[in-house]
């Protein structure tokens, strides 16, 4: 059955082959993996081997060459399985991306076939201990010496941060530019280089089995040759890609939405209170109405959405309500569902309970909900 218009009969196959994949490889270790705090490098490669790492990258670097529709379809059954997996998604969705839009054609060759066979992982370093969403104003410097870029400063929060080998990190190239978005560059570090360090895997409220961390550099050496695209457009490269990137959260949080009414929807069914099935009382039927009407109108606003950003349409301010809306809604959504399930929704043995200590953080990454209001408002001339 077909979940948006833009789907055809390869894309249903592709999703039934990832699905039966998840269903054999991730879903039975998924406990596992967050007991352990961190994904297995085993399960990357394995998800390389049936194509399922970066198949949008172009076939002369090792892809499959396919549009962002296929990514959409990864996202999705990523998510179902849990939103530990996120680490992926950056990788295909997010990272990745830069380098194909603006490394040249020697970095490509460099980079991309290992990101596609999983011996590469990747990260973006952004964010800093005292930055978050205000990028222009990050201090990690990175000053020529030569054929060197000098890097200095450190970055937290780091998507990927341990199991990543391969970092676009955002830098001041020009700390006293004007306006100070002028002075950011993307240069990309590779796992190995002097200077260059991880700190501790951080411990964090949800989001177990996904590995984030600290990163430092200290007089860090790295090549020129490794500056993505040119010196001081970092920043306009950053903002390029948010788009995808809200996209893709998004998504995630709406699927993380479908699968918590579908898994409060069995619970009450075979749940009793008071001698009848919680599913017969009034308010547990307003509630679940409640929860699948949001859940239908994301649906329909994600489908056109990701419909005009495969044609390449500027859709900045529909993506921002669409991110800011759907990683709200599912926050509510897990706590009406948690409480639908009375005490066991609190036991670590129920899928409702990871989910509520998951979903918050989205509605913080890629931006905080408060700078997507900020860009909807500044994009309806307020």
């Amino acid at each position: 059955m077909k979940r948006y218009r833009f789907e055809t009969e390869e894309h249903e196959m592709f999703r039934e082959s990832l699905r039966k994949f998840l269903q054999k490889e991730a879903a039975p270790f998924y406990d596992t993996w967050e007991k352990n705090r961190i994904i297995p490098i085993a399960f990357w490669k394995s998800l390389a081997e049936m194509g399922f790492l970066c198949p949008q990258v172009e076939e002369e670097f090792g892809g499959l060459g396919l549009d962002f529709s296929f990514n959409v379809i990864i996202s999705e059954e990523l998510e179902r399985v849990g939103t530990s997996l996120v680490g992926v998604g950056l990788h295909n969705d997010i990272v990745v991306p830069y380098i194909e839009s603006f490394a040249s054609k020697e970095q490509k060759k460099r980079w991309l076939p290992n990101c596609v066979t999983g011996d590469t992982i990747t990260a973006i370093a952004m964010t800093e201990p005292g930055t978050g969403s205000d990028l222009a104003n990050i201090q990690t410097t990175a000053t020529r010496e030569g054929d060197y870029y000098v890097l200095n400063g450190q970055k937290t929060f780091i998507t990927n941060g341990i199991n990543g080998n391969l970092f676009v990190v955002v830098v001041k190239t020009n700390p006293h530019a004007e306006p100070k978005h002028r002075g950011i560059s993307l240069v990309v570090v590779e796992e190995g280089t002097p200077g260059f360090t991880k700190g501790r895997k951080l411990d964090k409220v949800g989001l177990h089995a996904q590995d984030t961390a600290e990163l430092y550099f200290e007089d860090c050496r790295v090549p020129v040759s490794n500056l993505l695209g040119e010196e001081g457009r970092g920043f306009s490269y950053l903002m390029e890609k948010l788009q995808q990137e809200r996209l893709v959260v998004a998504i995630s949080a709406q699927i993380a939405a479908e699968d918590m009414l579908e898994t409060t929807l069995e619970y009450i069914k075979s749940r009793k209170a008071f001698g009848k099935s919680i599913s017969s009382f009034q308010n547990t039927q307003f509630k679940i109405a409640e929860i699948a009407t949001k859940i239908e109108l994301g649906k329909s606003f994600l489908d056109a959405l990701i419909e005009d950003h495969i044609a390449g349409k500027d859709i900045v301010t529909k993506v921002s309500m669409a991110k800011y809306w759907l990683t709200e809604s599912a926050r509510q959504i897990s706590s009406d569902c948690m409480q639908l399930h009375g005490g066991y929704g609190y036991m670590e043995e129920y899928k409702i309970a990871r989910r509520y200590r998951d979903i918050p953080v989205a509605s913080v990454y890629a931006g905080t909900n408060e700078i997507m209001k900020v860009i909807i408002a500044k994009n309806l001339g307020l």
